[in-house]
């Protein structure tokens, strides 16, 4: 039996093989960048989870997380969205998804990449931080508070520094696994 970050729910399956593969992993693909950032963006207000079960929804319903084809969305998208009980039904969350497609695209077009953007707000590497308890996890950095001013300064939606700091963890700008779990060497021996 190996050791495992508290918050994984052992009893899901799903959420196991999440924390076991994915989680906190650095990412640097933009396609996978856009996935991330819009399911945090869609689970603000809600658990997780609960945007995990959905994420295949969410792939079938957003043309697998292609920005263009998302940033070219129009209100017949919108409605057809707005009817898919397979995602989170909310306009606001929907609209903000196609916004941030297209703000996406201009970081693109700015940066070369969204993850060069993406990366400079830890200088490039990862931040590695020591959890020994749950009170060691924090909800917001410095970088997260730096990352979200500066989204919302060019105008994606849904990304406060919460959000934007759960999307750091899950995309591994940040590798916040317990210091006793089996993935924390892991994911550390991936960096160059």
């Amino acid at each position: 039996m190996c050791t495992r970050c508290g918050w994984v729910d052992l009893t899901k399956e799903d959420y196991v093989a999440y924390h076991d593969n994915e989680w906190g992993v650095p990412i640097y693909d933009d396609q996978q960048l856009f996935e991330f950032l819009t399911l945090e963006s869609a689970q603000a207000g809600l658990s997780w989870y609960t945007i995990l079960k959905k994420r295949d929804n969410y792939r079938r319903a957003f043309a697998n997380f292609d920005v263009h084809k998302v940033a070219a969305f129009n209100d017949q998208d919108v409605a057809r969205l707005l009817q898919d009980a397979g995602i989170v039904r909310n306009k606001l969350k929907i609209n903000a998804t196609i916004n941030n497609a297209q703000r996406f695209i201009e970081v693109q077009k700015e940066f070369g990449s969204f993850s060069a953007y993406q990366w400079q707000f830890v200088d490039h590497k990862p931040r590695v931080n020591s959890i020994r308890s749950r009170e060691d996890y924090v909800a917001t950095s410095e970088q997260s508070d730096a990352f979200a001013k500066d989204l919302k300064k060019r105008g994606f939606k849904f990304l406060g520094s919460t959000t934007v700091y759960a999307h750091m963890q899950a995309c591994g700008m940040v590798n916040d696994h317990h210091d006793d779990c089996f993935r924390k060497a892991q994911v550390l021996a991936m960096y160059d």
